[in-house]
Parts: C-alpha cells; sequence; structure tokens
C-alpha cells in the first residue's frame, strides 16, 4: 500500500536549496503581478461561504462490532469513512476493499482506532482486520460488509481520515481560516491556500533520505505546519486538511510521476468556477490536480518529477 514519496525514491538525493519553482496564480498568464503573488490576476468561482462548522470523523466504539480483539465501526458510511480498532500484539492491517481494489492500513494493535475514506464510491465493500503471522503472510481476525450509500460523492473528501488527521482545534484548520477570510469566491480561497503553502513550507529532503527505506509513514498536518517543511506527502495531507476544513473537497492521490516513474503524492480539488495558474488549472465541476510539492522550495526532480505526466494509484 502507497503510504508516501519517500519510500519509493531510491534515486540520488536532491541538492539541499534548490531553486523555487515560480508560481503565478493568475487566469492569463502572468501580467504584470509578481510570481506567486496572491493577488495577482482574477479568480472565479460562486460565492464562498466559509462552514460554521468543521466536518469531523470519529469511531464509534458502541457501534462497531468484530471479535478477537477487533472491532469495526460502519456507522459513518453515509459520511464516506469507516473505523477500525484491535487489541493484539502482533502485526496488523484493516482492509478496505470494493470491486477488486483492497487499501491496506496499518493498525495499531494498542486500541487505537483509525479513520479509514471510503474512496471507492458506492457500492458493497468488505472490511477486514488481518494479523500477520509470518513474513508478508496474514490470517483474518474479524470482517464484516458494508453496502455503502454516501450522501454526496464528495463526503470521503470532506471529512479528515488517517493520512489527513485533524479538528475543529487544530492548528492547521486556524490556518485555513485565515487564508480563507475576506474570500469572495471559491477560487480565491484555493489560490490563497495554494499560494500560502508553496511560499511557507520548504521540502524536506534530510526526511526524504531518513525515510527512504521505510514504509507506513503517516504525515500529520499539524506537525507539517509546525516545522515548516516535510515531504510530498506532507504537503498534500496539510493542503487536504486546509481545503476539507473550509468546505472545499480534496482528494490525496499516491501515484507515479515522469520522467522515471517516481512515487509521489499530490491533491485534487473539486470546485465550480474556472482559474488558472502556470501550476493548476482548476476546471468547472471536475476533479483538477494541484502539486504544491511540485512549486515548492528545495524540491528537486529526483523526489517529485518533472510535473508532466501523472499516474493515479491511490486515492485518500
Amino acid at each position: 500500500m502507497a503510504s508516501g514519496c519517500a519510500p519509493y525514491q531510491r534515486k540520488r538525493i536532491a541538492a539541499q536549496g534548490a531553486a523555487m519553482l515560480a508560481v503565478c496564480l493568475v487566469v492569463t498568464g502572468c501580467g504584470g503581478g509578481a510570481a506567486g503573488s496572491a493577488d495577482a490576476g482574477e479568480t472565479s468561482g460562486p460565492a464562498y461561504i466559509e462552514p460554521t462548522t468543521v466536518a469531523t470523523a470519529a469511531f464509534d466504539a458502541a457501534a462497531a462490532t468484530g471479535a478477537n480483539g477487533g472491532l469495526i465501526d460502519t456507522s459513518h458510511t453515509a459520511q464516506g469513512y469507516v473505523g477500525a480498532s484491535a487489541q493484539n500484539s502482533s502485526r496488523l492491517k484493516f482492509q478496505v476493499i470494493k470491486d477488486g481494489m483492497s487499501y491496506n492500513y496499518d493498525l495499531p494493535g494498542d486500541g487505537t482506532p483509525i479513520i479509514c475514506p471510503l474512496s471507492l464510491g458506492d457500492g458493497a465493500y468488505e472490511l477486514r482486520i488481518m494479523q500477520n503471522t509470518s513474513g508478508n503472510n496474514y490470517v483474518q481476525l474479524t470482517g464484516t460488509s458494508a453496502n455503502v450509500a454516501l450522501a454526496s460523492p464528495f463526503e470521503p473528501f470532506l471529512h479528515p481520515s488517517l493520512f489527513c488527521s485533524y479538528t475543529a482545534s487544530s492548528a492547521c484548520v486556524s490556518q485555513a481560516r485565515q487564508l480563507a477570510a475576506g474570500a469572495e469566491n471559491q477560487g480565491d480561497v484555493v489560490r490563497a491556500v495554494y499560494d500560502w503553502l508553496t511560499r511557507n513550507i520548504a521540502y524536506d529532503t534530510g526526511k526524504a533520505a531518513q525515510l527512504a527505506d521505510t514504509t507506513g509513514y503517516v504525515p500529520d498536518p499539524d506537525a507539517t505546519l509546525s516545522a515548516g517543511s516535510g515531504i510530498c506527502f506532507d504537503y498534500a495531507s496539510l493542503a487536504a486538511a486546509m481545503f476539507r476544513s473550509l468546505g472545499i473537497p480534496c482528494q490525496i492521490v499516491t501515484g507515479y510521476v515522469s520522467p522515471d516513474n517516481i512515487y509521489h503524492a499530490w491533491n485534487m480539488i473539486y470546485i465550480d468556477g474556472t482559474w488558472v495558474s502556470a501550476q493548476i488549472t482548476v476546471n468547472a465541476n471536475q476533479w483538477t490536480r494541484i502539486d504544491t510539492t511540485f512549486a515548492a522550495g528545495g524540491a528537486g526532480a529526483d523526489y517529485i518529477g518533472d510535473g508532466s505526466t501523472y499516474t493515479d494509484r491511490y486515492v485518500y
């Protein structure tokens, strides 16, 4: 299961202090605005109305079912997520399966629950808690099925989950609200968040090297915000937390980028309206890719590719 870019990038380490790629957030070319300027150009889309509350996600132990120390909560499937917890000394995986596609999440054995998105949409899911026996061999501890009917197709991408964890009191939510203050339309919000992320979060090549031979990395949006740096998965997680907390659907996507099939993470956002930048194009009524890492300071092509071709693998 893909859980970040660094474990899959065993190429040479990008040089520290790589030049920051210019970002010109405008509608038609750069005009007279400075590259990366939040006030350059125009935006469009419906009027932005800040949500009065932040959508949350929680594990309901009272509603969960299971066996052998494992519990699965399917009481929030309409909101686009499921939860799992377990008490077990072995390595555990939580599987979310639909139509032959399997998402495998590391599950703590100390009873700490995890929240996972139902990113494959409506339909029949199989949910399983698996216990490692040896090597890559697992046996099922407990499982259940769920016939999912989402309240809207955007629900999985409007709530926090394992790789995009936040609450109403999170620092990243507060920062997002500050950035969205005064926004006239959704394009204003997207531009403000994108511009802030690419200017204030630097790519951490040291962290990428440290995680190069590990798997199961889980990003923390507030930790990335505090550090002011991160790897591609950190960027995507922080961006998703900000956009979702502001009521704008945002996916975290992991997959491959050209030219050498480097494993990478980026975002897809959905807004009504159109605006164009040097790095991203947001189209009306369709998912649109934004790659904040690609425009950030310190990120070399050895870690993020050349930004020309993307191949999706997992969506969170």
